[in-house]
């Protein structure tokens, strides 16, 4: 198979990144890092700083809202820098944030370097995706973001499992142990990184084209609508740590361990099928527009499942069953869904200002991120039911929109491999949807 970049009359062909395999082992082990403190968040920053539980979550809520703040400024610094650059300083002061964990034993101290932590954490995905755009083209973008996917499930549930380990052998104590172990792991994931290449023919920035500011992204409908797609979309993925734990619970009164198995099987199910998936999505041709609306129908479709058995409301053994089949839907619509609206993200946006491009788009999942907690409650103390009828609308709206802004968006973004021919859709930016720069906004 062709190299990166070759160039055919079907358009660009798949081919390896240059640098792909530390950049993708790299990803794992940062991975497993995380995986090793998000499910214990507040008990693992409440026994590395000495801090009681409402300061530790007061503190992560405030820099958790900095950090939105600060997304915009990072896509500025993609578009200035390069995505790669950006992407090693995030991964040096996520290492160095917790190296310094253990010491912060004040709340000053605690404040400061979450902060800065979370800086990074909040930026990290504006910059994953813009290094994509960077290092990968046409559908080598889709098969890299289905193998990020993957490893990232795959390094988050052995984190995981890796931490509870240490707490049964060593107790509590063991979590300043962990801190360090989540620092070297991110330092050992920028030396990796640091490996790629950017693609032939891709900058590794755009400051030689000149300035470009946020006001050309906002003047771009197709690509603010695709946005707005998103954040519909978002709110289902929302669904699965916040909505899933809360409705089992509460609307099919089962056990909590219902609540173990959905999540099992949607992080065996990512980790293990994610790359065929998507490898069988892009080998069917399917535009990345249709292939991501028809993961926002998967997800619809498991939405009025959850709807039907929570009405129905079964005995407790085919409640498991049902239960576990809606996740496997769900999933599915997750692993079609998710390289396919990467990938359509990444290419529609215009090369020279990919960063702040990315950095709009992103804020669709950090909003519904941060709406989901008080939506879905809400929702659900009026009636079980009620949240799955609004995220089935939204995931349907989402597929919708998609399918609609379809003709709006670049032929490079909507194809993975564009058919011979001139194509006139979308504003002409080309293929790889890049644009000459405007003037300084």
């Amino acid at each position: 198979m062709a190299g990166a970049g070759a160039r055919t009359g079907a358009g660009i062909r798949e081919g390896r990144v240059a640098g792909e395999r530390p950049l993708l082992v790299g990803v794992g082990i940062s991975a497993v890092g995380i995986g090793m403190y998000i499910p214990f968040s507040l008990v693992f920053f409440h026994h590395v700083t000495g801090l009681s539980f409402p300061l530790v979550g007061l503190v992560l809520t405030a820099t958790g809202l900095a950090g939105l703040a600060f997304m915009p400024l990072a896509g500025s610094a993609v578009d200035r820098f390069g995505a790669k650059r950006a992407n090693l300083v995030l991964y040096a002061v996520r290492a160095l944030g917790f190296a310094l964990y253990p010491f912060a034993d004040s709340l000053p101290a605690f404040a400061a370097v979450a902060l800065v932590t979370a800086l990074a954490d909040r930026s990290f995905p504006v910059v994953q995706q813009s290094l994509i755009g960077e290092v990968a083209l046409g559908s080598a973008r889709d098969r890299l973001q289905a193998s990020l996917r993957a490893l990232q499930n795959a390094g988050m549930g052995a984190g995981a499992l890796i931490v509870s380990g240490v707490l049964a052998l060593w107790g509590t104590s063991a979590f300043t142990h962990t801190a360090w172990g989540n620092a070297f792991a991110f330092a050992l994931a920028g030396l990796l990184v640091a490996r790629v290449r950017p693609a032939a023919g891709a900058p590794a920035g755009s400051a030689a084209r000149g300035p470009a500011g946020y006001r050309m992204v906002l003047r771009d409908r197709p690509f603010l609508g695709l946005t707005a797609a998103n954040f519909l979309t978002a709110l289902g993925y929302a669904a699965l740590s916040v909505l899933f734990p809360l409705y089992i619970a509460t609307w099919l009164h089962g056990p909590d361990s219902l609540t173990g198995a959905a999540f099992t099987v949607n992080t065996a199910l990512c980790a293990g099928i994610g790359v065929l998936v998507a490898s069988r999505v892009r080998r069917s041709g399917a535009r990345r527009t249709r292939s991501a609306a028809f993961g926002a129908l998967l997800f619809a479709a498991a939405f009025v499942g959850q709807i039907v058995l929570g009405t129905l409301r079964p005995g407790q053994t085919v409640t498991l069953v049902a239960l576990l089949a809606i996740v496997v839907v769900y999933t599915l619509g997750e692993l079609v869904h998710s390289p396919s609206g990467g990938a359509l993200s990444v290419s529609a946006a215009p090369e020279a200002v990919r960063g702040r491009y990315l950095a709009t788009y992103q804020l669709s999942y950090s909003l519904a991120t941060a709406l989901a907690p008080s939506l879905f409650t809400t929702l659900l103390a009026v009636d079980g039911r009620l949240p799955w009828a609004v995220l089935a609308v939204a995931a349907l709206g989402a597929a919708f929109a998609l399918i609609r802004l379809e003709r709006h968006l670049p032929a490079g973004a909507v194809y993975a491999e564009p058919p011979a021919g001139p194509l006139d859709r979308g504003p002409h930016r080309g293929a790889g949807g890049s644009a000459p720069a405007p003037a300084a906004a």
